[in-house]
């Protein structure tokens, strides 16, 4: 008879591989995303921090305890593959047809400003003696859509020892700018002289976080707060030649031996190709009634896994070492945002 037993009958657990490893870490960035957008409503009127920098905050309380081993493959998870393709659903957000209305003019200020922005960051890391895979970070945020563009480049941005740490860093400062500039942008508008679909633009082209750009155009008047939000999607629209143009870079410069490598952003096409989608079956009938919730179900998907995403980031990220990094970094990040907003009221007094 032989003395070998089945794993049920020697008392082993059942080995439920890949997911067996992620659970833990998994489960935790979710309890994290959990209680921030719990606790995100109950905040003060005076302190309006959007639920994915909550939950970053959070997670970056919790950093000692995420340290056990028993975490990590989770968060790696969360980082890594939930974030990509929670990117890649944003595109259910965009139709292509309102983009088209924006106009060839202002669209083409959009255009060059952020391309301008991203050269800029770059300039400015370089004075400063950042990295350039920090400037990328920094250019990315401020030239396209805040946290989501942040954690969206991050993917394609080599590894390398201060990652975590730089893009946690990015994602609090580029709120902190968005709030900022929700208040002061609209003032500066009208003091331009601009029309109100002027300064929708304005707001849409240069703040950086939407939830901000929603609350900037809006108090202005409906025409501005429409032009804002048009525009501020055309922005989220460019995050796929960003992302491309980042990943060619580090690509080029031979970056992805060194120090990692740089991945083929498949999520980048994957958003382009749902952006086609949702544009079409807004536009057939016969589609929308079940198309609609469909997307509605797809997009609180993506919510919920940049949420993830980013819990899993600040669980992986010491607040020492976010409180450790000097005035460089913001030069850098507070250069990029003012090099934007010069540029598209530059160009909008000007077409």
């Amino acid at each position: 008879m032989s003395n070998s037993a089945t794993p049920a009958a020697s008392g082993a657990a059942p080995n439920f591989g890949v997911f067996h490893e992620i659970a833990p870490g998994l489960i935790f960035s979710a309890a994290i995303a959990i209680v921030s957008t719990w606790l995100q409503p109950m905040l003060p009127k005076g302190l309006p921090l959007p639920t994915m920098v909550l939950a970053l905050l959070l997670g970056i309380l919790l950093h000692r305890s995420a340290s056990h081993a028993l975490f990590q493959p989770g968060m790696r998870f969360c980082v890594k593959v939930l974030l990509r393709w929670s990117v890649a659903l944003l595109g259910l957000k965009i139709a292509l047809g309102d983009i088209f209305d924006l106009g060839l003019g202002a669209a083409l200020v959009v255009v060059f400003a952020m391309a301008g922005t991203m050269v800029s960051s770059f300039a400015l890391a370089k004075v400063f003696g950042q990295s350039p895979m920090y400037a990328a970070l920094a250019g990315a945020a401020t030239a396209v859509c805040g946290a989501s563009a942040t954690l969206a480049t991050s993917t394609v941005v080599p590894n390398y020892k201060e990652k975590d740490v730089d893009v946690a860093f990015v994602v609090i400062g580029v709120n902190l700018l968005a709030t900022v500039a929700m208040l002061l942008y609209p003032l500066l508008g009208h003091g331009f002289g601009f029309t109100d679909r002027a300064v929708g633009i304005l707001l849409g082209g240069t703040i950086h976080d939407v939830a901000q750009v929603v609350g900037a155009g809006y108090s202005i008047s409906d025409e501005a707060g429409n032009a804002a939000v048009i525009v501020k999607l055309f922005r989220v629209f460019l995050l796929l030649p960003v992302v491309l143009a980042v990943g060619f870079y580090f690509s080029k410069a031979g970056m992805g031996s060194e120090t990692g490598k740089v991945p083929v952003p498949m999520f980048a096409f994957a958003f382009l190709a749902l952006c086609v989608v949702n544009s079409i079956a807004q536009n057939a009938p016969a589609i929308a009634p079940v198309f609609e919730p469909i997307k509605s179900a797809l997009v609180s998907l993506s919510t919920w896994g940049l949420l993830l995403a980013i819990a899993a980031l600040g669980l992986n990220t010491s607040l020492r070492s976010v409180l450790s990094l000097g005035w460089r970094h913001i030069a850098t990040l507070v250069g990029s945002a003012a090099f934007i907003l010069v540029f598209v009221a530059v160009g909008l007094a000007l077409v």
